[in-house]
């Protein structure tokens, strides 16, 4: 898998550098760039999953709204 990571800032007006590094699934996060030793932390992207009383993301809700959720979330 690829994983994103970013630089830690560790300074006011530091820049954020990003990285993408491929790693296994079972790795664990790295904690500093294998190459330059800067700290850098993996960054949690959204995905699919479940959400709320409707069963999931993407499935009919309750009628209301435009239907894309409990509460008609569009």
């Amino acid at each position: 898998m690829i994983y994103l990571y970013e630089s830690v800032v560790i300074g006011e007006g530091d820049a954020v550098e990003h990285y993408e590094i491929e790693q296994g699934v079972h790795d664990l996060p790295l904690t500093k760039h294998p190459e330059t030793g800067v700290a850098i932390r993996r960054v949690i992207l959204g995905g699919w999953g479940f959400s709320g009383a409707s069963g999931g993301a993407g499935q009919k809700g309750s009628g209301e709204g435009c239907d894309c959720g409990p509460a008609g979330c569009c």
